[in-house]
């Protein structure tokens, strides 16, 4: 049997390619799908299968994109209108060499959910691993609010019982492969590990100890997690099947004239340097998203209907660039700056700065009472850990179209947990007109360790 992970970061999402014979599945493929390929070819094995666990929120699937390459049959579960692939049933099973895959329904996270038991019939029948998708992570279990606050309770007692009354009796030492490690949209307090098995969770994992169905759907109620916007439009298209790529986008190398050019189209530009790089200096009117937050954040703040434009701290950053934006669903990658934010300033074209404000020039100017509206822009669960007092409180995701709340008359000092959201926060107000913004390099983290108070209120 060959099994393989791969992870795609900044979503932290998990796909898997098993393999047997000459035959092959993929579970949960990436829309930059040609590394299955990839590794099939080498190996010598051929996909036949591509299975989904459930219609996937917060990335482009590459079901379709698989198909085309290796003609490959599409399955996923029961319950939409798919405008692509087979309906599994529950408990419906598939041969691939030595190895047994059996479908099960599993709804919670949604009602289409499935896991996939595999048996290795080489050695037994019963199950010895199981993919969990999104109902069962290391740690954690899938949220239940997708479909909005009056369905969570529906949607958490399912995911009770599919969770302890099919997923569990599989077997203590049977090894759960999630479709999500930690860092995920998809679970508040999934583990930083990617090995586990049902023994391990039903002792280590902290929501299955409310074995009490009535606590659970309690709990699952009280979570709060933030639901990006973007997470329509990838429903959306992996209901239907996204646009195929064929190859990957290859964007332009383009000097500061052509660049410019762009911009007076309407084109977003987007900043992939470091929050304190940015800080220093930067084309007006760029968002600034460092390189490993566009997976998790372009989605919050990129139009989908503009061309985006790069300028990037290194060259070597473009490949990853892209991969991270066309599995997010952003296909119009037109072009990047051609030698970086230097060869802007050096064509005497304008540039300008944000603000950095330390947590100790932060702390004098709030005890001296200095006009300054502190700007938190944490999720909901940090900041009732503790944040800064008087702070005002909006997401990062939600800025844009909150900036009414944002007083526009005197500075605005902005913090997260390090400063990279922050950064992001900050370049908003900064497209938004606002004149004096500051990031808080470090930000709660450097307030914390610099002994500052904190408050609950």
């Amino acid at each position: 049997m060959i099994f393989e992970r791969i992870k795609s970061e900044g979503i932290a999402h998990n796909s898997y390619l098993m393999g047997s014979g000459n035959g092959a599945i993929v579970i949960d493929p990436r829309r930059d799908c040609q590394v299955y390929a990839d590794l099939a070819r080498q190996m010598g094995l051929k996909i036949k299968y591509i299975f989904e666990t459930h219609r996937h929120e917060d990335y482009v699937v590459g079901s379709v994109e698989l198909k085309n390459i290796t003609g490959a049959e599409i399955y996923h579960g029961p319950g939409l209108k798919w405008e692509y692939g087979s309906v599994l049933e529950d408990g419906q099973a598939f041969r691939i060499g030595s190895f047994r895959l059996t479908a099960i329904h599993t709804p919670g996270h949604t009602d289409e959910s499935m896991s996939f038991a595999v048996a290795d019939l080489a050695t037994g029948e019963a199950a010895v691993m199981v993919f969990t998708g999104d109902t069962l992570f290391v740690g954690d279990v899938g949220r239940t609010d997708l479909y909005g606050t009056n369905e969570v309770p529906r949607l958490a007692s399912n995911l009770y019982d599919s969770i302890f009354k099919k997923l569990l009796p599989l077997g203590e030492g049977v090894i759960i492969y999630p479709a999500h490690g930690g860092g995920s949209v998809c679970g508040m307090h999934i583990a930083n590990r990617d090995e586990s098995t049902i023994g391990m969770e039903r002792v280590q994992n902290q929501v299955l100890q409310r074995k009490n169905k009535d606590e659970f759907v309690k709990y699952k109620i009280a979570e709060k997690p933030e639901r990006p916007h973007y997470f329509t439009r990838m429903e959306r298209y992996n209901l239907e099947g996204p646009p195929i790529l064929g190859c990957m986008p290859l964007p332009a190398q383009l000097t500061p004239n052509e660049f410019r050019t762009e911009m007076d189209k309407e084109a977003v530009l987007v900043d992939t340097s470091e929050p304190a790089a940015f800080g220093g200096i930067h084309i007006k009117g760029a968002y600034s998203i460092w390189v490993e937050g566009l997976p998790a954040f372009a989605g919050w703040v990129l139009p989908y209907d503009r061309s985006i434009l790069l300028v990037l701290e290194r060259q070597a950053d473009l490949e990853r660039c892209v991969h991270y934006l066309i599995r997010a669903g952003y296909d119009r990658i037109t072009g990047y700056l051609k030698g970086g934010i230097e060869s802007w300033y050096n064509a005497g074209f304008p540039v300008e700065s944000l603000g950095l404000l330390s947590v100790h020039r932060l702390k004098d100017m709030l005890d001296r009472h200095e006009q300054l509206t502190v700007l938190d822009t944490r999720g909901q669960e940090e900041w009732e850990s503790g944040h800064i007092e008087g702070a005002l409180h909006i997401y990062v995701g939600h800025l844009e179209q909150r900036l009414s709340e944002v007083p526009r008359d005197k500075p605005v000092a902005v913090y997260c947990k390090t400063g990279h959201r922050a950064g992001i926060s900050a370049s908003i107000l900064l497209r938004a007109g606002y004149t004096k913004v500051y990031n808080i390099p470090g930000s709660i983290t450097a307030w914390v360790a610099a002994g500052f108070p904190i408050t609950k209120d």
